[in-house]
């Protein structure tokens, strides 16, 4: 949408294309790749857009939001994020003036996990008062879903994590000069939390039982890396995943346009 001119926006937008609008976050990603994630995500909603469109289903870009939801990375050096309210406001009101001129055919392309709870609000209080809905794909959510048929269930079990595969694959066939193969670090086991084992962002494990606990990021894994192997992603990784989320997010923009 932003390489179009007003002129062209005018013929175009009066026959309802649907928007694709990208989120994601500028947080830490691991030493080895680069903080500005939402630049995968607005690329895969770029591919989508094109693959959509030249399948007949006439698809556009709106800009991408770069900065996510707060969560548990604000004390990582190079972070910028939005408080949860600031958040919901910035997509109520993006998603306003997309609902004035007419385009209501709207799928938000996530790509942070501190993103979900505010998109929900702000698509769901759409849907309350217009009965519109606006569906929201999360890509990395996907992701984790396509690693095991990618890599087999072992190693996409190793790969996987914060910092690791999916993003970090994705990064590398998207954006290989941002990368950093020399700094990929080796796994290291997460801080424990009051003397318990830390099992994810946010929680512990007592006695087996899942603990919240709202520590920052750096406090259990001060390299920015959780979960997963980085050492096993790989650009090919990467081709794979961005292809398949490609054509997923191309044959859903076909079934949302033909159903709305």
């Amino acid at each position: 949408m932003s390489e179009i001119t007003g002129g062209e926006a005018r013929e175009l937008y009066a026959r309802r294309p649907v928007v694709l609008l990208p989120m994601g976050s500028q947080e830490d990603q691991g030493p080895h790749a680069p903080m500005g994630d939402y630049l995968s995500a607005d690329k895969i909603a770029e591919h989508i857009a094109r693959r959509a469109t030249a399948r007949g289903t006439e698809t556009v870009v709106a800009p991408v939001v770069p900065f996510g939801g707060a969560d548990y990375f604000g004390s990582m050096p190079g972070g910028i994020a939005l408080q949860q309210a600031t958040l919901r406001a910035v997509i109520t009101d993006m998603l306003a003036c997309l609902l004035r001129h007419g385009l209501s055919r709207i799928v938000v392309i996530n790509g942070h996990g501190g993103n979900v709870q505010a998109i929900h609000e702000a698509t769901h209080a759409v849907y309350l008062r217009d009965r519109i809905l606006i569906p929201s794909l999360y890509l990395w959510k996907v992701g984790y879903s396509l690693l095991p048929g990618i890599l087999g269930e072992a190693k996409a079990k190793q790969a996987a994590g914060h910092g690791a595969d999916p993003l970090t694959s994705v990064a590398m066939h998207l954006f290989p000069d941002l990368m950093r193969p020399d700094l990929v670090p080796a796994p290291t086991p997460l801080q424990d939390v009051l003397g318990m084992p830390a099992a994810a962002f946010g929680v512990a494990r007592f006695e087996g039982a899942e603990i919240a606990v709202p520590v920052e990021y750096h406090e259990i894994a001060p390299d920015g890396v959780r979960g997963g192997d980085a050492r096993l992603c790989s650009e090919a990784t990467g081709a794979a995943l961005v292809e398949q989320l490609t054509e997923l997010g191309a044959r859903f923009v076909a079934h949302y346009a033909a159903r709305t």
